[in-house]
């Protein structure tokens, strides 16, 4: 039982981490270049933002640490967790292209391609195990409603 504990702890702490670390790229724009862009009206106060963040980031670190608490000695194991750093590392990118680079447009094609691996890591999570892949599910809508935020923004601006 303290294994899995502390794999979800490394793995909360990991997605965390990702999450700071993106959030570099966000800050350097978001007083500046982001408030100049014209936004839907559904888009939501910038403070609510590191809430919502940290509290996914808290679930998809859980679900990932009950699924590596599994063993990763397992195919499936492995394949879920392959899709889950995949996802993570393109959801940073995001960050860095949208916000970083300022390019809209290029954000929204990785943002897409995000969805569907946040899906796919969904459907192997949901292989290993189905409490896992649930806490995934509120991840998988914000980045829903993100990509259409990114959607609006960039055809707006």
């Amino acid at each position: 039982m303290r294994r899995k504990v502390t794999k979800i702890v490394i793995a909360v702490i990991v997605c965390l981490l990702i999450g700071f670390l993106s959030s570099f790229a966000t800050q350097s724009s978001v007083n500046d270049w982001y408030i100049t862009l014209n936004k839907p009206s559904f888009n939501p106060p910038n403070w609510l933002f590191a809430p919502v963040w940290t509290i996914l980031y808290v679930m998809m670190g859980v679900a990932a640490g009950i699924v590596w608490g599994k063993g990763f000695h397992h195919v499936w194991v492995k394949t879920a967790l392959y899709h889950f750093g995949f996802q993570l590392l393109l959801n940073a990118s995001w960050s860095i292209i949208f916000f970083g680079l300022k390019n809209p447009l290029a954000a929204l094609f990785v943002i897409l391609i995000l969805l569907v691996l946040i899906v796919l890591t969904i459907r192997w999570f949901n292989v290993v195990s189905k409490k896992a892949a649930i806490l995934m599910v509120p991840y998988l809508f914000w980045v829903l409603f993100a990509t259409a935020l990114n959607f609006k923004i960039w055809e707006l601006n």
